[in-house]
């Protein structure tokens, strides 16, 4: 048997989940909660959070997964990209656990370890994974990427955003409409109660399959901008129209480039991963497209759209069969090409 413990701490979520053979057997998340007044990530305070959490999260997640120790085959740590602060905690932990348990360490890719949460099995009647070659649209609040995946060591980025992913979209206009940190949840159940087709945004046009969200962003505030000089109240009276809209815009943008690339490429096997992968208008999107297009479309489980180490410990355990360690001096890095 193997058995991984993961650690994930590249921004402000401390995570530490336990696999054994494929099978997560516990997967503990500790959020924090003192970014909310701030409206975003505070690296400072982030890097803090992680320190106190860190060895409860790890201790939790084994007395969970019924283990020992001792029963650990390695330790799969989170490399980067990410916060420098937040990664030094986990990177720091993984090498002090690892030389007292004289097992190895791997290290893992934050991007790639999302992609590979569609791995992870929950249980022996797990619907099946995607298969080689499929292609991933990766979403999240710092990451906008369409990737070609070959095998889980062979990923290619073939479009992304050209200047904000698209969490950070939803998360900025969320702002200035006064919604609480992290706005993306709060746009997608607002847009639910609004009309899509209320106010018509900009949708920036590249060529290939890279993405633009500043223009949309730019175009929703000069809306807000121009309709608050004629009535004050209009964000408060029209908060769930403007979430239904952007929402809509947003998803369209990230839709339009997924189909063109499975189109080109003549891949039908698709898969979103990343934190926009909870939200519900791009979950609907693409059962549309897989009933419209014939795609056979791969969802992961809400526990594994968010940071989680269960995706940490999964890449891990494909590396561990590969016997692909990392050395005690290795050092976390901020931004990364897949």
């Amino acid at each position: 048997m193997i058995t991984i413990l993961g650690i994930e701490s590249s921004c402000d979520d401390t995570s530490s989940a336990v696999i054994r053979d494929g099978m997560v057997l516990s997967n503990i998340i500790a959020g924090q909660k003192v970014h909310e007044a701030y409206g975003g990530v505070v690296p400072e305070l982030a890097s803090r959070a992680h320190q106190q959490n860190i060895i409860p999260v790890v201790d939790q997640a084994i007395r969970q997964a019924g283990i020992q120790k001792e029963d650990l085959s390695a330790i799969a740590f989170t490399r980067g990209p990410g916060l420098l602060g937040s990664l030094l905690v986990g990177v720091s932990f993984a090498k002090g656990f690892s030389a007292a348990l004289d097992i190895p360490m791997i290290e893992v890719n934050h991007l790639q370890a999302h992609v590979l949460a569609h791995f992870i099995k929950q249980g022996e009647n797990d619907v099946r994974p995607p298969q080689f070659p499929f292609l991933c649209l990766l979403v999240s609040g710092g990451n906008s990427q369409i990737i070609l995946v070959r095998a889980y060591n062979a990923m290619e980025v073939i479009g992304q955003t050209i200047d904000d992913a698209a969490g950070e979209a939803f998360d900025k206009c969320a702002k200035v409409m006064g919604l609480p940190y992290p706005g993306g949840p709060a746009v997608d159940r607002l847009a639910q109660e609004g009309n899509s087709e209320a106010f018509p945004l900009n949708k920036p046009q590249v060529q290939g399959y890279d993405y633009s969200f500043s223009g949309l962003k730019t175009s929703f505030l000069y809306l807000l901008r121009d309709r608050l000089k004629e009535n004050p109240r209009f964000i408060e009276e029209r908060r769930a129209d403007l979430s239904a809209s952007l929402q809509a815009a947003i998803i369209e943008v990230l839709m339009n480039k997924l189909r063109k690339a499975s189109n080109d490429l003549k891949i039908n096997e698709i898969a979103i991963a990343g934190g926009v992968s909870a939200n519900s208008g791009l979950r609907n999107a693409l059962k549309e497209h897989a009933a419209k297009y014939g795609w056979t479309i791969h969802i992961p489980p809400f526990a594994f759209t968010t940071d989680n180490a269960a995706m940490v410990a999964m890449n891990g355990y494909f590396k561990y069969l590969e016997r692909d360690f990392c050395a005690m001096d290795v050092v976390p890095f901020t931004r990364v090409e897949l």
